[in-house]
């Protein structure tokens, strides 16, 4: 089966073209192998690793799909060898009472925190 049809029936990505732009820019590996083509074939005991959504996941294929079924039927389709770990929340800055607003400083501060998250 095709990489890119299977993550779009595992419920990975939204769609199939979401998918193929997935593969075809590099971010998908398979058996530890960097592929570049969407038309890859995978099959059962196959293992996948690509990030996705800020997270790296690694997979392995149990199963090919016939169709884009509900995720219940999708998640039979793989195991997960790393599940994803839980984000962090990000602490707010304390406030001084009747100022809305931020200064441009502590704006700066929200900037680097949230950029310092998602890494």
């Amino acid at each position: 089966m095709r990489l890119d049809k299977w993550l779009w029936q595992a419920r990975f990505v939204k769609s199939r073209s979401i998918s193929a732009e997935l593969v075809g820019g590099g971010h998908v590996r398979v058996n530890s192998q960097k592929v570049s083509k969407s038309a890859h074939a995978v099959g059962p005991g196959d293992v996948l690793t690509f990030a996705y959504g800020g997270q790296v996941r690694v997979i392995r294929i149990e199963a090919l799909g016939t169709r884009r079924g509900p995720a219940s039927e999708a998640q039979a389709l793989y195991t997960d060898l790393e599940p994803p770990q839980p984000k962090e929340e990000v602490p707010t800055i304390a406030r001084i009472e009747g100022n809305s607003r931020p200064t441009k400083r502590e704006r700066r501060k929200l900037d680097l925190d949230r950029l310092r998250a998602l890494e």
